[in-house]
């Protein structure tokens, strides 16, 4: 009785699990993963409470392996040793299957003590994350492993666990327990995706109602406990990942009463390295070299919120916020590298020029000898033409100039320096 709730009702079989549907219906690649008894490396990547730490255990569970559990936000490197000490042993005969909860959590140095052993077969990892498990895990591991994204729940896959929650609460008290199908659609729904929130919410319905042969569930208790929940959920990270996108997205699209809303929202939820990076991102992602000032003024904000902490971080945070908002906008930087990477990213180009390199002499099977750099400060206006980018590409334009009033200024001044032909 003292464990959670959504651990009591935890499904034991695969098709008992709520929603997922797109990973575990017929015939789907995780279901004949699960259905054929061999346990690949796999991460589970979504939000809380939809399942993904039900899913490991049922695996774990007819695996035939030796299960050990961690949770990467208070293991340390010993805990993982101890883990690999066993390997070999009689209990691990078959293997170890190490369930790694919240790996985000795990820096690089004990990511890459599991690597080790994971590239020899002796532990089978699976590990869920809250994260984008492309941001925060070594890239190693991710290539030795399987990634699936877990979603939201649908508020009918819900209420078919809270039927179930009434259920068991039901036998354990030995007394019935009603409430309105309003009352639990709104319990379903409140829980934007995350079972476990609904369960508990559930729950606390079921003590404050307490009393006489019956637990009758009134519509108004149902209310006051969504109520007094409502922060709280937030502060769990309501709809994570849709508010950090439409936090940048409005400070984008240049609306800042969206922006700072959607600044509140994570800071409400206790996210402020979220609402941190994503400023910073912005400003040098949308705004850029239209306002290139901005850059240092939004890091210089980030800091000071870094350093005073919630709740006053909100205060540099809110100037920010703003002032990208309403900032002129530009991407231009922003598509330039990344049309850079794909060149890069394809094998095109080639060898420095060699003027650029950084060696000053030349073999003996080098046909024209010398470096000949031209030191741009010994001529006129501190320019002179040379061939900086690699033969295969040099002709490429990837930075064209926004149309802003400050790259259009440096367009005018480097067209007058360069010519014309020579500026786009």
């Amino acid at each position: 009785m003292n464990s959670p709730l959504a651990d009591r009702i935890r499904p034991k079989k695969i098709e008992d699990v709520a929603g997922q549907r797109h990973l575990l219906g017929e015939g789907k690649v995780l279901r004949r993963i699960i259905d054929s008894g061999t346990v690949p490396n796999l991460i589970f990547y979504g939000p809380s409470g939809v399942g993904k730490t039900t899913v490991a255990n049922i695996i774990a569970e007819n695996c035939g392996k030796s299960l050990h559990y961690l949770n990467a936000t208070t293991a340390s490197t010993a805990d993982i040793k101890e883990i690999i000490s066993s390997i070999g042993g009689f209990e691990s005969e078959n293997g170890i299957l190490l369930y790694l909860d919240e790996i985000q959590y795990f820096n690089k140095k004990q990511q890459q003590i599991l690597l080790s052993y994971i590239e020899t077969g002796d532990v089978t990892l699976i590990a869920s994350t809250t994260e984008n498990p492309y941001f925060y895990v070594y890239n190693a591991i991710l290539s030795r492993s399987t990634v699936f994204e877990f979603k939201p729940l649908a508020p009918g896959d819900i209420l078919a666990a809270a039927h179930r929650a009434i259920k068991l609460l039901s036998g354990e008290k030995g007394k019935e327990i009603t409430i309105s199908d309003s009352a639990l659609d709104k319990l379903c729904r409140a829980a934007a995706g995350d079972a476990r929130r609904c369960l508990n919410m559930l729950e606390l319905c079921v003590l404050t109602s307490e009393g006489g042969d019956k637990i009758v569930i009134e519509d108004g208790t149902a209310e006051e406990i969504l109520a007094a929940n409502a922060v709280r959920y937030d502060r769990a990270g309501d709809e994570h990942y849709d508010i950090i996108s439409a936090y940048q997205k409005s400070m984008r699209g240049s609306d800042p009463d969206a922006a700072v809303y959607y600044l509140g929202r994570l800071l409400a939820a206790g996210d402020l390295p979220s609402a941190c990076r994503r400023l910073m991102v912005c400003a040098c992602e949308d705004v850029g070299l239209a306002y290139p000032q901005i850059i240092p003024i939004v890091k210089a904000a980030v800091d000071a919120a870094l350093q005073v902490g919630l709740p006053e971080a909100r205060l540099p945070l809110a100037d920010a916020v703003i002032l990208v908002a309403l900032s002129p906008k530009s991407n231009s930087a922003h598509d330039a590298i990344n049309a850079a990477m794909e060149d890069i990213e394809k094998g095109v180009g080639g060898p420095v020029p060699r003027a650029l390199q950084n060696k000053h002499f030349d073999g003996d099977d080098a046909e024209i000898k010398g470096q000949r750099y031209k030191y741009p400060h010994e001529f006129t206006n501190h320019y002179v033409n040379q061939q900086y980018l690699p033969d295969a590409v040099k002709d490429k334009k990837y930075y064209l100039y926004g149309e802003n009033k400050t790259e259009q200024r440096y367009r005018e001044y480097w067209a007058a320096i360069k010519g014309k032909n020579n500026v786009m």
